[in-house]
């Protein structure tokens, strides 16, 4: 019986993989919307990407093929906003985040698994459900409880392997303008791409260049995503932003759950 799921499982992903102009105009749209998201709320790129990515290749390479327009999308982002980067948080919160992520990383492959996904599910939604009903707005981080929330939002996300939500959700306790919250979160995403970025390209090469296709349209995707997101940013009011980015925390938070308990691939 598994056998026979396992065949017709491949002969699906064999049929994606075959049909290449519905593929690109998948990874084109996917990545639009992904890199209009990032752009207002700091997150979303890996998230959309990297299971779509999945469904026609192993998930490490996925996982490196959307690192490339996950950095260039990211670094077109914080080049249009870094005026408005928080420095204080940047250097309190975001370094600690990195090491954070960098040291759950590390331990992913000893310790990660279904009780770890949903742990941090439940955070997520404690985070987005408390962002929607106002909690969050009482809550204020000073320099150490920044130094502590940083610390442990980039570990739990580099255990899951989702930095940018986690750490979005903590991002939320600090009371700055949104210009000064996408900025931020960018710059700390800046930072943890380049300490990946050498993993994956020394590990994935060869898949990486063989997929350059892919790479370029989800490229192309995510800039013009980017490009309006922010222009969208500019324009919405703070109460929308804040309540818009908890929704998209929780929502990630539901997709993690469902992915914790097996009702998602």
């Amino acid at each position: 019986m598994w056998a026979a799921h396992e065949t017709r499982l491949y002969v699906e992903l064999d049929d994606f993989r075959g049909n290449e102009p519905l593929t690109f105009q998948l990874i084109f749209f996917a990545a639009l919307l992904a890199g209009a998201i990032a752009a207002l709320s700091g997150f979303g790129i890996g998230s959309i990407l990297t299971p779509l990515f999945a469904l026609h290749m192993d998930t490490k390479l996925a996982v490196a093929l959307v690192s490339v327009p996950h950095l260039i999308a990211t670094a077109a982002r914080f080049a249009t906003l870094k005026g408005s980067l928080d420095r204080r948080i940047f250097i309190n919160f975001g370094l600690l985040s990195a090491a954070g992520g960098f040291s759950g990383a590390l331990l992913n492959a000893y310790v990660g698994g279904r009780a770890l996904t949903i742990v941090f599910a439940c955070l997520l939604l404690f985070a987005g459900i408390s962002g929607v009903s106002g909690f969050a707005n009482r809550m204020r981080f000073g320099r150490r409880a920044a130094w502590i929330a940083g610390a442990t939002s980039g570990f739990f996300g580099g255990l899951v392997g989702n930095q940018g939500g986690i750490r979005s959700a903590a991002l939320m306790g600090f009371a700055i303008p949104k210009e000064a919250y996408v900025a931020t979160a960018t710059a700390i995403g800046l930072i943890v791409d380049a300490a990946r970025m050498p993993v994956y390209f020394s590990a994935e090469w060869h898949g990486i260049t063989s997929e350059w296709k892919l790479v370029a349209i989800a490229t192309v995707g995510v800039l013009a995503g980017t490009f309006g997101g922010v222009h969208m940013l500019k324009r919405i009011s703070e109460q929308t932003f804040r309540l818009s980015l908890s929704v998209l925390i929780t929502a990630l938070g539901v997709y993690m759950m469902l992915k914790g308990f097996k009702l998602l691939p």
